[in-house]
């Protein structure tokens, strides 16, 4: 198609996604109330007002200003639609790149996203198990005689932050699955990364987690570090099938591929009926072309 057909193209393709995302937000503003509760579900709540408070024990969630309620409302109902329509405009987007694609590379694209989609949900999953032990241990640091009131935007911040860190850090084997099933880092490779990988691993965990104490790390590093070897292991056994179906496919474009030189049997001779040498010789030789007997 030409360029104005493309523009079309993706216009109708986003204009979709769009209307999906309207409409559920619009669904999700409905039943906001409990969304927010179910985002304010990862603090520990106090009881009985402020006293059970004291000493960061627990918290209470409230709205700091007049407009909070009404933002946080607008806010929590879009999140809520991108999220509850991303197979809509995920499948338009698709719709808009497939044409492009030949056949092998839709096959590697409908595994990526098959792999993708249960590891980013096990990774936010994840970080909702991991939050409330996190905002037990940031609540402990509380002086005595103090109560910790936390606005519910903040807290819906916090949650959705940690919930796309864990989902997001769960990729990473998969992006170096992609990369090895398109040539680009060979499994060999990737096991030499080990030391660093695991080292930037855990200090990926001890940044992004924001608690003072090991588990929330762990809980983070320790999942992806037994992904990154999980891969490493697909990559060396794709690397071998690789191998083993072309012996060349491990080459640089200017390594030259190894030759065998071990001699052969040749097999039995076959039998070549004999050419006359010289024009004499030639027994079909019948008459002279302009003047020689050779006609060359």
């Amino acid at each position: 198609m030409p360029l104005v057909e493309h523009l079309r193209e993706l216009r109708n393709r986003l204009s979709k996604g769009i209307l999906a995302i309207i409409v559920v937000s619009i669904v999700a503003a409905v039943y906001s109330e409990p969304i927010m509760t179910f985002f304010a579900e990862t603090v520990p709540a106090c009881k009985d007002g402020f006293q059970e408070s004291d000493g960061g024990n627990c918290a209470l969630v409230s709205f700091n200003t007049i407009t909070a309620p009404f933002t946080t409302t607008i806010r929590v109902s879009l999140t809520a639609g991108i999220i509850g329509a991303s197979p809509v405009w995920l499948y338009q987007l698709w719709a808009f790149i497939a044409p492009g694609l030949h056949k092998n590379e839709k096959k590697y694209t409908y595994g990526f996203v098959a792999t993708a989609v249960p590891l980013f949900a096990a990774g936010a999953y994840l970080a909702y198990v991991i939050l409330p032990i996190s905002l037990k241990v940031l609540l402990s640091l509380t002086p005595t005689g103090s109560s910790n009131i936390l606005s519910l935007e903040e807290v819906i911040d916090f949650t959705t932050r940690m919930v796309l860190v864990f989902g997001l850090a769960f990729e990473l084997p998969l992006i170096l699955v992609m990369l090895n099933m398109t040539g680009v880092v060979t499994g060999r490779r990737m096991a030499g990364w080990w030391r660093a990988v695991v080292m930037g691993v855990f200090v990926f965990g001890a940044v992004v987690t924001p608690t003072t104490d090991p588990v929330g790390m762990l809980a983070l590093a320790g999942p992806i570090v037994v992904l990154y070897f999980g891969a490493v292991a697909f990559s060396l056994l794709n690397d071998r099938r690789r191998r083993r179906n072309n012996p060349d496919a491990g080459l640089d474009d200017d390594e030259a591929s190894d030759l065998d030189h071990t001699p052969e049997s040749v097999g039995s001779v076959e039998p070549v009926s004999s050419v006359a040498a010289l024009p004499e010789q030639d027994s079909n030789r019948t008459a002279r072309v302009n003047g020689y007997d050779d006609v060359t």
